[in-house]
């Protein structure tokens, strides 16, 4: 087979949590061109539907359903609803994740603890649960962070939830092979909106910040840059790869 033919997901149906936006977003949209009828899900409407229309505009094949991944039901009504939409799910990946804000521990509310490993690493748990049980084959995607390896002062709550999402997905990739594979991205510095928020920073500070970060590609990331290594790993191109994590972070 031509190399690049293995990297063509016609056929395919993706389901992308967490795409009403940012890396979500850049992650359903390269699925699709790359010929995947794609579920479009989060929990805002108004954002999987616009992403949804764009896909579509664009020529490809996608639905939208909203969900929140931390409710086994609304989860399981997602896995159901693109089955009876395109009789079957051979990717999903597991975007869905949030911090609560940068913290050093000693201050650090119990709330936070608890709301960031629910949104971050009991999503993904729920996610690759409700995945497993509904494919046959296929590959599942977890997205994690860099900041899952090593020290993370004043944000070691995301950190550690990440580092879960890390042991997860090996764990989870001999339990489900040899039919299915589960590899993990692990995004470095891309300017979302969540990034703002948590970094506390604007548009105009990212020059000074990607000089200071030290990364020696120079600049931050994109969702596409994700999204490019998510397709990889979904498509056939990556077919004896399981339980690995691939880190996109400039260097």
């Amino acid at each position: 087979m031509n190399t690049l033919d293995l990297f063509d997901l016609t056929g395919k149906t993706a389901v992308v949590t967490g795409s009403g936006k940012g890396i979500g977003e850049g992650i359903a949209t390269a699925l699709a061109e790359a010929g995947a009828s794609v579920v479009v899900s989060a929990r805002t409407i108004t954002d999987i539907e616009r992403v949804r229309n764009q896909i579509i505009e664009s020529g490809g094949i996608s639905i939208c359903h909203p969900c929140d991944m931390t409710i086994d039901a609304q989860v399981e009504e997602l896995a159901q609803k693109t089955i009876e939409s395109f009789g079957k799910i051979d990717i999903w990946v597991n975007n869905v994740g949030a911090s609560t804000g940068r913290s050093p521990l000693k201050d650090l509310p119990r709330e936070d603890w608890d709301q960031t490993l629910a949104l971050t690493l009991t999503s993904t748990f729920i996610g690759c649960q409700t995945a497993a049980r509904n494919m046959t084959t296929g590959a599942i995607i977890n997205i994690s962070s860099r900041s899952s390896s090593g020290a993370v002062p004043n944000n070691s709550h995301y950190a550690a939830s990440k580092a879960g999402v890390n042991v997860l997905t090996a764990s989870l990739a001999y339990e489900l092979a040899p039919n299915i594979r589960v590899n993990s991205v692990s995004p470095g510095a891309v300017p979302t909106e969540i990034f703002f928020e948590v970094m506390k920073l604007t548009p105009d500070d990212l020059p000074d910040y990607a000089k200071k970060t030290g990364i020696p590609l120079q600049r931050l990331g994109t969702p596409q840059d994700i999204a490019s290594a998510v397709l990889y790993l979904a498509s056939d191109a990556a077919s004896w790869i399981t339980g690995e994590g691939i880190t996109v972070s400039g260097g």
